[in-house]
């Protein structure tokens, strides 16, 4: 397994463009870059080829998710707008080619039955996991817990491999995160076990708290074991907060995890 600094989270103390550089410096594999489309992709695709870094990951567009809103990929009345973000992220990800792509389903809108959210759910990620396809782009969807998320729409594995089920495209995946299933009480070990073969990319921070790892109580070391006997070989990406704005203060587990074998 390789691990991707989420250049969203980590060295932050940075424009972007040098977080890649930073990234690289630090010893991380790649990165990941959960909204990336404020700097011109041509930008970006520089700053990679220069660092030598490849880019693992980027979320398409969201709207109004992340201040509150119920975002864009389950809402039936937002339907045109999904089609616009599927484009940007379309004409984005062909000029940086990152491994995947990630549709974060949203929050419950008001007014709208949850029966119809996923509905309209199934027929946008349908139609994502199709687009990116003929640029060998594989599409993500995550499940987030509803304690820091309230009201979000995919909170466990079971909604998962039930999301997975109904939209029945080969190119779609689960992205499996260890602190939203941790920050809900579910077991890191059976939640990869639900979704063995299905997984596509795992992102990663401790908890409580969603600090580096060993600031808090998750046994990584168990968690990447699971994750191997699953026949995952992919990427890890460390989303955490350093807490103090000085990432490389908080870094000391990637030199033991990899002294250690585990990647």
């Amino acid at each position: 397994m390789k691990i991707a600094a989420n250049l969203s989270m980590l060295f932050t103390e940075l424009p972007l463009v040098e977080r890649v550089v930073a990234a690289a410096a630090a010893g991380f594999d790649g990165v990941e870059i959960q909204f990336p489309y404020e700097l011109p992709a041509i930008r970006l695709k520089e700053a990679l080829a220069a660092a030598g870094m490849p880019l693992v990951l980027i979320n398409l567009p969201a709207g109004d998710l992340m201040t509150g809103g119920a975002g864009l990929a389950a809402v039936p009345a937002r339907q045109a707008d999904f089609a616009a973000a599927l484009q940007q992220a379309l004409s984005y990800a062909a000029m940086v080619r990152p491994t995947c792509v990630n549709v974060l389903p949203g929050r419950l809108a008001a007014g709208v039955r949850r029966e119809d959210a996923l509905a309209t759910l199934v027929d946008n990620l349908r139609k994502a996991a199709a687009a990116f396809e003929p640029l060998g782009i594989r599409v993500m969807v995550e499940a987030i817990n509803p304690v820091d998320m309230p009201g979000f729409l995919i909170n466990t594995p079971e909604h998962l491999c039930e999301l997975l089920k109904q939209v029945n495209h080969p190119n779609l995946f689960a992205q499996l995160d260890f602190y939203h299933m941790a920050r809900q009480g579910l077991a890191l070990r059976s939640c990869i076990e639900q979704l063995a073969g299905r997984i596509g990319h795992v992102q990663f921070a401790d908890c409580l708290g969603r600090g580096a790892p060993g600031t808090g109580q998750l046994d990584f070391q168990s968690a990447i074991s699971a994750l191997r006997s699953a026949g995952y070989e992919a990427w890890l990406g460390a989303e955490f907060k350093p807490g103090d704005g000085d990432t490389a203060a908080h870094l000391a587990w990637l030199q033991a995890w990899r002294a250690a074998g585990w990647v």
